[in-house]
């Protein structure tokens, strides 16, 4: 058992200021982490990060952090098309991998990055990190009790304006799907099984924004409507998913799943859950399960790989959904393309409910009030 986790971080952005650095800090006051290497080809970036935060030394160079002996957990913080190539070197180089969204652009790729999981020393962790949540552990757990029966349909969405920073976020390789429709495909998957084939519809509604103070022009579709059929031992789920740089609000529900015998849904959005309502017919009323997850951080998948580096566990959530996930949103492209429902050829296991205690699933950060169904 390691004591203190090293940390190499690649990317210094908004993403790692505004989110995880905040929660590397914490683990670093309870002295799980140390102080990071971080890494960014951009020298402002770091000079920022360094006037901010605790650092241990800094590199414009990424390959510094991957040669790095020291450096035990290396976490891909960059742009989309930059995430495979480097949490490929970091594993083959020895590394536990924590790489945002998605894992890879390329399913060759991805198929290696899980290969590199299972046969190499270190262990790969990919976002997002939504199973972690205390209000899915709860959800998932309701199902698998039975409180809604065997589930028919679901839906799921996610969405907002979009960037106006980064202008890779608009060019191969970009778009809402990568971005945030990931979510969602993740905890659909991930409550109801694997996906067995999709289809879908996608468009372009602005063909230039202002980026970065810049006027460029968009080379990716910003809406997506997917359509999906899930499933495992129990039966066929149909699913929607709903993603867009485009709107600019919703008031509802994030996950909805119909079942014969009820209805379970999630408040708030599935990265950032508000507690849970659950219609079930014996009752004949809807029950409100207010938020375990209202203190839970969307990247608590950087606390639970330091925790599991720590302890030599492995992972709650596989890199092979992670892999899943890719081929359904690539084959959702695909298939938008041609007008042709794709089949889906890989698959994964869902992970089991975690342990609960009275206060709820065990190794997560939560709030500690008591939330009793009202």
């Amino acid at each position: 058992m390691a004591e203190t986790v090293s940390v190499g971080i690649i990317g210094c952005g908004s993403v790692m200021q505004h989110a995880y650095m905040p929660l590397l800090v914490n683990e670093m006051a309870r002295g799980h982490a140390s102080a990071p290497i971080v890494c960014d080809l951009r020298a402002d970036r770091v000079a920022e990060v360094q006037a901010t935060f605790p650092t241990s030394g800094s590199t414009l160079d990424p390959q510094d952090v991957i040669d790095d002996p020291t450096i035990d957990l290396v976490v891909v913080l960059t742009s989309m098309p930059e995430h495979g190539d480097l949490a490929e070197q970091a594993l083959a180089a020895g590394h536990h991998v924590l790489v945002e969204k998605p894992m890879s652009l390329s399913l060759e790729q991805a198929a290696r990055l899980v290969e590199l999981d299972r046969t190499g020393p270190a262990n790969l962790l990919c976002a997002p990190h939504v199973l972690l949540s205390p209000d899915y552990q709860r959800m998932v757990r309701m199902m698998l009790d039975g409180r809604i029966g065997r589930p028919l349909l679901a839906r799921a969405r996610y969405g907002w304006n979009g960037p106006d920073w980064g202008q890779w976020f608009y060019g191969p390789g970009g778009g809402p799907l990568f971005d945030l429709g990931v979510y969602n495909v993740t905890t659909l998957t991930g409550l109801l099984g694997p996906c067995r084939s999709v289809t879908a519809m996608t468009t372009l509604t602005r063909s230039r924004r202002v980026v970065d103070g810049e006027e460029i022009e968009v080379q990716t579709d910003d809406t997506f409507q997917l359509l999906l059929e899930l499933g495992d031992e129990r039966g066929s789920v149909l699913a929607t998913v709903t993603t867009a740089f485009g709107m600019q609000q919703y008031l509802g529900p994030a996950v909805e799943v119909y079942g014969l015998d009820g209805t379970v849904q999630m408040l708030g959005d599935d990265w950032a859950p508000d507690g849970l309502q659950l219609w079930e017919n014996s009752l004949g009323s809807w029950q409100t399960f207010h938020s375990r997850s209202r203190y839970w951080p969307w990247t608590d998948g950087l606390r639970h790989m330091i925790d599991c580096v720590r302890t030599g566990r492995q992972p709650y959530t596989r890199p092979e959904h992670a892999y899943h996930v890719l081929e359904v949103m690539l084959a959702a492209m695909e298939a938008a393309a041609t007008g042709t429902t794709q089949k889906i050829t890989s698959t994964f296991t869902p992970p089991a409910p975690m342990a609960v205690d009275e206060h709820g699933p065990q190794h997560l950060i939560h709030d500690r009030v008591h939330e009793d169904a009202q």
